[in-house]
């Protein structure tokens, strides 16, 4: 165990063993925790002088809504995950001065009315995030809240950003333009968005300490850029995103 209560250390003949035994031994989803990829491991030579890979489960904060995850939330296997919209990981988006009122309006439309062909009670109210750090960037958010609003997040946000990805299209589609609003359900992406930011600070601390590279779990696009984001001010370390596809992940490299 570490230092919190609700982080776990598992060994494993690989990542991924490792990661299953410490979700058995928690009774989450992989969507419950974010992985610290403490050791890669080593098969070492001919079998000889490997060692185990070594990971950290960190249980994220849940509402008590998603305490109790139904069976069919748990995550369905990589090939038959849906294809979502996959967000820019640059750090350079042009400048947007202020939201488009108009989209929001259009959007807000249109998500309540998926929500009542889903047979889903929820209310959803129109917000706007801060300005981005680097760009200067606001965009609306439709912020979703209701009772038992986990269906509408899934395992790791996917159903969430599914939800985002159609009402997205459907809001482009009808006013013929591209569309940047953000859905959130019940606070979860800031939540995921701090716990990101934490492992970002702390991996960069162990960086620096070990005098290695740390590599983190594999993320999509957003959520790397919310690691590169956080850490782009910090002297001790730069990072960069290596692998192809869904196993595209972040290394913290200490300078």
């Amino acid at each position: 165990m570490a230092a919190d209560e609700r982080d776990l250390e598992v060994t494993g003949a690989s990542v991924e063993e490792a990661i299953d035994q410490g979700l058995a031994q928690l009774g989450l989803a992989r969507g419950d925790v974010i992985v610290e990829v403490v050791d890669e491991g080593s098969g070492g030579f001919l079998g000889i002088g490997g060692r185990d890979a070594v990971v950290r489960l960190k249980v994220l904060g849940r509402p008590r809504f998603e305490e109790k995850a139904p069976e069919w939330e748990r995550p369905a296997p990589e090939s038959s995950e849906p294809a979502v919209e996959q967000e820019t990981e640059s750090l350079a988006k042009p400048t947007t001065a202020a939201v488009d009122s108009v989209e929001a309006e259009v959007a807000l439309d249109i998500m309540t009315t998926l929500l009542e062909k889903m047979s889903v009670e929820a209310s959803v109210t129109v917000k706007q995030t801060e300005p981005d750090d680097l760009t200067g960037e606001v965009r609306s958010i439709l912020d979703v809240r209701g009772k038992d609003m986990g269906v509408l997040i899934g395992p790791r946000g996917e159903t969430l950003n599914a939800l985002q990805y159609v009402t997205r299209l459907m809001t482009g589609h009808m006013l013929k333009q591209r569309t940047s609003f953000i859905v959130d359900v019940e606070g979860y992406r800031a939540r995921r968005e701090q716990a990101l930011a934490s492992l970002a600070n702390r991996m960069a601390e162990k960086a620096v300490r070990a005098g290695r590279p740390m590599t983190l779990e594999p993320m999509p696009p957003n959520e790397r850029r919310i690691i590169h984001l956080t850490l782009r001010q910090d002297e001790r370390v730069h990072t960069e995103s290596t692998g192809e596809g869904r196993r595209r992940k972040v290394r913290i490299f200490p300078d």
